[in-house]
């Protein structure tokens, strides 16, 4: 049983590649793919990249050249909910497209509109935050092509799809996974409030991530432990 675990920037991969043991490397149309052991399983880590073009073309080579069992993509979102906050957790049993349009998506396989978390995988995510003592919701993510850093763009994510958090791979990640019949979960700490104040801490500062990977790293290994 192989796992794949897949982040979209490299703070979000060191931490886990730095627990792996008996690590191999290889370079792969732009990506580096590392496999290793990890909390007792086979695990294949990579850092896709940022979008959604990135995230789904990751996702096929870690199917077709790697046969991925199963798929953990944990990374940091944008928060949309009132019922967590800054460093908290969202686990994604429904994720879906804010910048695209649900009938024309699913016209094609796997011919959904939203992108079911594997119910197994959950369970583990749910499992995991409990045991380590974070804060959680298991929930809905949007993914777009943009950051959202204003109130405006944040006011109109919510209308229409009313998610959890906001991010940028996510429905990606599962859309390519559900065509390959690979179980997957997107699990996201929240870095900031979709808002101007998360625009200019992330964007304008460039702030450091590492205090809500940390989250998510711990997160995966957990579950890794359980599956």
């Amino acid at each position: 049983m192989l796992t794949a675990v897949m982040g979209a920037m490299p703070d979000e991969i060191d931490q886990l590649a730095a627990r792996m043991d008996g690590c191999t490397a290889e370079t792969y149309a732009g990506v580096e793919y590392v496999k290793g052991r990890l909390a007792g399983q086979d695990v294949v880590l990579c850092c896709a990249g940022m979008g959604k073009a990135n995230a789904a073309s990751t996702v096929q080579v870690l199917a077709t050249r790697y046969g991925a069992d199963r798929l953990i993509f944990s990374g940091i979102a944008g928060n949309m909910s009132d019922r967590i906050g800054v460093g908290d957790v969202v686990i994604g049993r429904d994720v879906v497209y804010h910048d695209a349009e649900p009938e024309m998506i699913c016209q094609s396989a796997p011919f959904l509109k939203t992108f079911k978390g594997d119910e197994t995988l959950i369970a583990a995510a749910e499992a995991a935050c409990t045991a380590l003592g974070v804060k959680y919701l298991t929930g809905t993510i949007a993914t777009g092509d943009q950051f959202v850093g204003d109130s405006a763009t944040k006011a109109a994510i919510a209308a229409k799809c009313s998610p959890d958090c906001v991010e940028m791979e996510g429905a990606a990640v599962c859309q390519i996974a559900a065509r390959n019949g690979i179980p997957c979960v997107v699990l996201r700490a929240m870095s900031d409030n979709a808002d101007e104040s998360g625009h200019e801490l992330l964007v304008v500062k460039k702030f450091s991530i590492g205090e809500y990977v940390a989250t998510a790293t711990a997160i995966v290994a957990d579950m890794l432990a359980r599956l």
